[in-house]
């Protein structure tokens, strides 16, 4: 089979938008340390989660080692098939087009549900924007006790949901909203849903753990057959009118 059997499209049509980051985090015990202390990527563990995950059918070719300060677009559609992973010791993260949406399918939220099981005992932070017409967000967080909260929706905009507990997850993690304006990040839990910068909430409950937009990290940059379904849903987001 080769890597564009699922694909209707040739490899350089322009994309319809583009998103900011597509990035999932498992983060295992232990969940504090100093920012430094993370390990180079481990590239055999970065090439096994990526098999692992649901959306990705196998892994064609190893592009290399990117920084993860590096800015990453999708302008085509053979963009769409390169993943960024990585694993720096007790992390363990992934970059991939096919977790942006515009609400209808929520693969972020499914693919976190599957790590969740698989890594009872890890912290998951996940955060996608995508850029289609219109900015579309999902954020998520989910704590090894299970408490966890899910954001979905058009900033600014309707409809929005949140899911979950945002103030459970913020109390279990010491966060606090003046902690969150020192960030320059607008999280208020008596707010309209959509008014809140549920990102930046995420990167909040990540800390010094948090792998991407480091200049001196390096994560594997891999080309994938992604699944059917993935195809599929990455084909409507980006080319349907």
């Amino acid at each position: 089979m080769s890597d564009t059997d699922f694909w209707t499209l040739p490899p350089d049509r322009e994309t319809r938008g583009s998103g900011s980051r597509y990035e999932l985090t498992v983060l295992q015990p232990p969940f504090r340390g100093a920012v430094g202390e993370l390990p180079p990527n481990d590239v055999e563990r970065a090439v096994e989660f990526a098999r692992s995950l649901e959306a990705i059918d196998e892994v064609i070719e190893d592009l290399g080692p990117r920084k993860r300060s590096d800015i990453l677009t999708v302008a085509t559609r053979a963009d769409l098939d390169i993943v960024q992973v990585g694993v720096w010791g007790n992390v363990m993260s992934v970059s991939d087009p096919a977790f942006a949406d515009d609400g209808n399918d929520m693969p972020l939220l499914a693919e976190a549900t599957r790590l969740r099981e698989r890594f009872p005992d890890a912290r998951i932070v996940g955060r996608v924007e995508v850029h289609c017409g219109a900015e579309h967000t999902e954020d998520l967080v989910w704590l090894p006790d299970g408490t966890m909260f899910h954001a979905c929706g058009w900033p600014g905009d309707e409809p929005f949901v949140v899911t979950g507990d945002p103030q459970g997850v913020m109390s279990a993690l010491g966060i606090t909203t003046e902690g969150l304006e020192d960030l320059d990040a607008y999280v208020d839990l008596d707010d309209d849903p959509n008014q809140n910068d549920w990102g930046a909430l995420a990167t909040a409950c990540l800390g010094e753990a948090d792998p991407w937009g480091r200049a001196d990290l390096d994560a594997s940059s891999l080309r994938v057959r992604h699944s059917e379904h993935a195809t599929s849903h990455m084909e409507s987001l980006h080319f349907t009118d």
